[in-house]
């Protein structure tokens, strides 16, 4: 595929993606403003789609209550996966694994179990908070440094085998992140809460009307 070909598909998603952004958690910032501006570019596109990304995921993590962080679900097949805290540590720990491949900087763990979910220094929700956010953050960051110019030229320490390319990379980053947001979905809803980006949304599955 080429090049131009790439970009066109890759806008397009960009423009049909925001549409699900209508439904925000009350009083919190309208993603749509930090939304780059003007022709579209390899870099404006994945900025576009790391802004959403980041909206749900972030506004899914401030959501549960700090006392409900040590949440896993029981009931059902749920032996052995992540608590809440853990899931939110995760996305964090891998979007910071995944940025700094493309800076071409890394900050080795500890310990096998801190490369998957985080420092065990970082606990409180505000400190999960703070280090989820912050590595988006280093994501805008990161992206900000993808052209044409580079962006389907291998790296020399690519964070994953499968992924040889930084804009591979920032595609895969928010793949990631969507995939654990979905259990972060599970976990909240197992607890009362709707994940703030699904409110105000009409139902899915609308009681039928009377006589159909």
């Amino acid at each position: 595929m080429k090049i131009s070909a790439v970009i066109r598909t890759a806008v397009l998603a960009s423009c049909l993606l925001p549409v699900g952004l209508g439904a925000q958690q009350s009083g919190a910032p309208d993603p749509r403003a930090r939304l780059p501006q003007g022709p579209a570019t390899i870099t404006s596109v994945l900025n576009t789609e790391l802004i959403i990304v980041e909206y749900e995921v972030v506004a899914a993590a401030d959501a549960m209550p700090e006392d409900k962080y040590e949440f896993a679900p029981t009931n059902g097949e749920f032996k052995g996966v992540r608590t809440f805290a853990q899931e939110v540590k995760h996305i964090a720990t891998t979007n910071n694994r995944f940025f700094n491949a493309i800076l071409g900087t890394s900050t080795p763990a500890a310990s096998q179990f801190e490369a998957e979910n985080g420092p065990d220094s970082v606990k409180t929700k505000a400190e999960i908070m703070q280090y989820l956010r912050d590595s988006f953050a280093l994501g805008h960051k990161a992206i900000a440094t993808i052209n044409l110019d580079n962006a389907f030229v291998p790296m020399k320490s690519p964070a994953t085998p499968f992924l040889t390319s930084s804009s591979a990379t920032a595609m895969f980053a928010c793949a990631h992140a969507m995939d654990h947001y979905g259990q972060m979905v599970e976990y909240l809803r197992d607890n009362g809460i709707v994940p703030p980006a699904s409110r105000q949304r009409p139902p899915a599955n609308p009681p039928s009307k009377s006589g159909n």
